[in-house]
């Protein structure tokens, strides 16, 4: 059963935040629903599990295995080189259709659209492939950065001055009226020729009553011996 690839429509995954864009396969022969052989074209670059596969017509079917019925191999045109072997989940959707269907994990700008799920006609479950992280990080790496046709290079300007700033006006100031000082009073020529009266000379107290003392003792001593004579005298006078 051969099919080619054609963009459907594209939904949004909101649980999971990934882009889906379906693709429908127009069967062109009856094909075998025990290995889900498909023939596959693409017309631009896309990731399937760790490979890149260029635009071409590939082969994409089921391992022949009992034990396991998820694992999906991609083969050439003429099943003669083998392109990639990819370990799938179950992948289940509500309503079966009658073609095959493709849906795409999101990727950046840039990098190949890579597979999600793989549906077979008629079948409501399918095969979903991992998201290959280390690969679109890879091809995200290697992507140039566009540039726009008509950038220029920024012309060096000098830096600009700072602009003024605004000064704020002043504010009025109200004079106040200061008092005028009154002159000093001038000293009148009396008061200049006025002089302090001079103070008499004073002797210093250098004298003490000690010497007054002393000497009227000795007098009283004089006449103390002065009177005891003059009584002697009298005394001997009249015997």
């Amino acid at each position: 059963m051969k099919h080619k690839l054609r963009p459907l429509t594209s939904t949004a995954l909101a649980f999971a935040g990934l882009s889906l864009i379906a693709t429908t396969f127009v069967p062109a022969a009856k094909a075998d629903s025990w290995d889900k052989m498909t023939y596959v074209t693409v017309h631009e670059r896309i990731i399937a599990g760790n490979k890149v596969l260029e635009p071409g017509t590939y082969v994409w079917k089921l391992l022949d295995s009992q034990s396991d019925r998820h694992i999906v191999q991609i083969f050439d045109k003429d099943q003669r080189h083998l392109e990639e072997t990819i370990l799938a989940i179950p992948n289940y959707r509500l309503e079966p259709t009658g073609d095959s269907r493709f849906a795409f994990w999101e990727t950046p700008a840039g990098v190949p659209k890579a597979v999600r799920a793989w549906f077979f006609p008629g079948d409501n479950f399918g095969q979903e492939f991992p998201y290959p992280k280390k690969l679109v990080a890879q091809l995200a790496s290697a992507v140039p950065t566009p540039v726009p046709v008509a950038y220029k290079e920024p012309a060096t300007e000098p830096a600009p001055k700072p602009a003024p700033q605004p000064v704020a006006s002043p504010e009025p100031v109200v004079a106040t009226p200061t008092p005028t000082p009154e002159p000093a009073p001038q000293p009148t020529q009396e008061a200049n020729n006025s002089q302090p009266p001079q103070q008499e000379p004073t002797l210093p107290h250098t004298a003490s009553n000690i010497p007054l003392i002393g000497l009227t003792g000795l007098t009283l001593v004089c006449l103390a011996a002065f009177l005891m004579f003059d009584r002697k005298r009298r005394e001997t006078d009249l015997r």
